[in-house]
């Protein structure tokens, strides 16, 4: 866990645990939320093509994955924590654009 903790810029054990379980809940709840949310935009897996399908809903679950972590790291008192490392994924993805401030 010191790896962890001085990698991630943590201090107590106490918190790596927090940090996993935001992960472990965030994960679960962005593929609980994606079936319902492709069912209302109409896109079934008895509608659409299973390549079809299964790419969107691997998007939209990446989408409601990276939403909710900072949600959901807010709730369990990890904000900065998450924030940070969403700051980090949105600028590898080359959208570091969207985060500066005019």
């Amino acid at each position: 866990m010191e790896k962890l903790k001085l990698r991630w810029g943590i201090e107590s054990n106490f918190q790596v645990i927090i940090i996993f379980i935001v992960f472990a809940v965030n994960g679960s709840l962005a593929v609980a939320l994606a079936k319902p949310i492709l069912s209302f935009i109409g896109v079934t897996h008895e509608l659409a093509n299973p390549i079809i399908f299964w790419t969107v809903r691997i998007v939209l679950m990446f989408i409601v994955y990276q939403v909710l972590l900072v949600i959901v790291g807010t709730l369990f008192g990890q904000h900065k924590f998450f924030w940070n490392m969403e700051k980090k994924m949105i600028k590898r993805l080359g959208l570091g654009f969207l985060l500066n401030k005019k």
